[in-house]
């Protein structure tokens, strides 16, 4: 039997990967050149455009529609689940299902923005025949300033002309990202006009990664008799009774008037071991005036700061006095960390 030949190094995996990756680079450089472009059309007539398309949807007192077709269409549902999530009540519409009965879907309260490219799709003739009749906003976003659908709006957001990342200038690649980051605009203008707060934001997504970032304090802290607490002139060997027992790895310490003054960790036991360490009073071994937290926190920032702070544990208080303690494996657990 024929031996098998022993195989050949060569470089072509390297050289596909290293071709690869310059095709990346070049995309990503097409597609950034497309947002600088944006940035640069708002110092001019733009901005003015911009402007009155946030006022116009402000002062709706129905939804937003936001509607497209083929690849506008995809960013379109995009940039409609971002104006809902951060204040902007609104949904998408499919600009040919539209002439199909979801006409009906959209009222005299409403703004519609419509996202096409070109600006002549025809499939959108009904829409904008629609509005007009009702006498609906139409908000376009179109890079074609005389096309028919900028002519038919009431305000035209008209995109700078940009090459496409594909090498045939035709494949949707820039100028979708354009259309998804003057959506994001928009939608980041309205939030921060009406002062969409973090709070507000914890409302709408009460779920998932982001639900669990939005909880407070007070809904993943331990409360009441689960609370490490020792009075100062407490001996330590009482104290370490009570840190053991609650499996916080920590212990607070509190004055005459029931104020958090101290806490004793598993650190400060470490600093201070010595034989005698069981009779001292936790008065001298505990950290002064350790770092608390409120009750209405948001998980995300007590995260915070047991990060920033290199700790484990939080005693939650309320004017002073210790109502709760929260852990670092209370938020692993709730999926916040």
């Amino acid at each position: 039997m024929a031996k098998p030949k022993p195989l050949m190094a060569n470089s072509s995996g390297t050289d596909d990967a290293d071709t690869a990756v310059q095709s990346a680079l070049r995309t990503l450089d097409a597609e950034g050149s497309g947002i600088a472009a944006i940035a640069a059309a708002l110092q001019g007539p733009l901005g003015s455009a911009f402007t009155a398309a946030v006022d116009l949807i402000r002062e709706a007192k129905g939804r937003v529609i936001v509607t497209g077709l083929g690849k506008s269409g995809h960013v379109a549902r995009k940039i409609a689940a971002t104006f809902a999530s951060t204040g902007t009540p609104a949904f998408f519409v499919h600009s040919a299902e539209a002439s199909h009965g979801d006409l009906g879907m959209i009222t005299a309260d409403d703004v519609i923005v419509a996202l096409s490219w070109s600006g002549e799709q025809p499939e959108m003739k009904n829409l904008i025949t629609y509005a007009k009749r009702f006498r609906i906003a139409l908000i376009a976003m179109t890079a074609e300033s005389e096309s028919t659908l900028s002519k038919a709006a009431d305000v035209a957001l008209t995109l700078p002309k940009a090459r496409e990342a594909c090498p045939h200038n035709l494949a949707p690649t820039t100028s979708s990202l354009m259309l998804l980051a003057l959506g994001d605009a928009l939608a980041i203008a309205l939030l921060e006009g009406r002062g969409f707060t973090s709070v507000d934001f914890s409302v709408l997504h009460p779920g998932g990664k982001l639900g669990a970032l939005l909880k407070y304090t007070r809904d993943l802290m331990h409360a009441g008799d689960a609370v490490p607490l020792r009075p100062l002139g407490t001996r330590m060997s009482d104290a370490l009774v009570e840190m053991s027992s609650k499996g916080f790895g920590c212990v607070g310490i509190v004055d005459a008037h029931g104020h958090v003054v101290g806490i004793v960790t598993d650190g400060d036991l470490r600093r201070h071991m010595r034989p005698d360490l069981m009779t001292a009073l936790v008065d001298d071994v505990m950290t002064k005036n350790p770092k608390t937290i409120g009750r209405d926190l948001l998980a995300s920032e007590a995260l915070e700061i047991l990060n920033s702070s290199k700790i484990t544990a939080l005693i939650v208080t309320d004017a002073r006095k210790p109502v709760g303690i929260l852990h670092l494996h209370d938020l692993l657990r709730a999926g916040v960390a």
